[in-house]
């Protein structure tokens, strides 16, 4: 008994497996950027020659017109039919008139900063020795006080020189630059017979740690003499090595017998 024929039945296709698409997109996202950065770099470089060909032939340019305008000063150049060197030698000689004149202009502005410079620097070196020969001096005149005081009382006067490197607070006077000083004062006083104690002039170093520094002392006795006021000055002084920031000042013994009249009582410093 014959068996009814019947086709083999096809056979199912196999389809990619998920792992092998992912290494499928992977390689081609990375082909994709290699590609990509391969092709920037190529643009750089190619930039980068295109830059180098130009200057490459603007020198080549330079160097064709130079060699034009040489031959064309040539007997054999002149005669050629191949230059327009009437052309080529205007244009040589208009560069050179255009490099003229930028190099007269530029001499003018460099002679123009030369002398502001030196006008400068004559300003600061005629100022610097104007502060040199401007002396480091102070000279005051003695100011009357009311009572007794520990230590004398002056003013500046428009005729006495005041220098800013020397400053004056209550009744002292203090230096700002360190250095030999000659100070020196002098303080008239009125005498009387009564007294037996002499009139002592003292010039002190304040310092503000500890005890104040004699420098000077100078002594008068009283006069003998019976007038109600016997006019007499002590003046001393002396060189003395101060610090920056040392202050000086005055003491008497009796602040109420000195004598404030013009010339008679004052007290100063100079740097030497």
């Amino acid at each position: 008994m014959n068996e009814p024929y019947s086709p083999a039945a096809p056979r199912p296709m196999s389809s990619p497996s998920p792992s092998t698409m992912k290494m499928f997109v992977c390689f081609l996202a990375v082909f994709i950027v290699a590609q990509t950065i391969g092709t920037v770099l190529f643009c750089l470089y190619l930039h980068m020659k295109m830059d180098k060909m130009e200057e490459s032939l603007s020198l080549n340019e330079d160097y064709i017109f130079l060699r034009k305008v040489q031959k064309c000063q040539t007997a054999e150049g002149q005669k050629s039919t191949l230059l327009d060197c009437d052309k080529i030698l205007r244009s040589f000689q208009d560069l050179q008139r255009k490099d003229v004149g930028v190099s007269k202009e530029h001499p003018k502005f460099e002679m123009q900063k030369g002398r502001e410079h030196s006008h400068a620097k004559g300003r600061n070196e005629t100022a610097a020795a104007a502060e040199k020969r401007q002396p480091i001096a102070a000279h005051l005149a003695g100011v009357r006080s009311s009572r007794a005081v520990s230590v004398l009382e002056w003013t500046t006067t428009g005729y006495a020189p005041m220098n800013s490197l020397i400053s004056y607070r209550e009744g002292k006077l203090k230096v700002e630059r360190a250095g030999l000083y000659y100070i020196y004062s002098q303080v008239s006083f009125c005498t009387k017979a009564t007294a037996s104690a002499p009139f002592t002039l003292y010039i002190y170093l304040y310092l503000p740690t500890e005890a104040d520094r004699l420098l000077l002392k100078g002594l008068d006795t009283h006069s003998t003499s019976r007038a109600v006021c016997d006019l007499q000055s002590i003046r001393e002084g002396g060189v003395f090595e101060l610090r920056e920031g040392d202050m000086v000042f005055v003491n008497v013994t009796d602040s109420t017998l000195v004598n404030y009249s013009p010339g008679s009582t004052y007290f100063g410093i100079f740097k030497l």
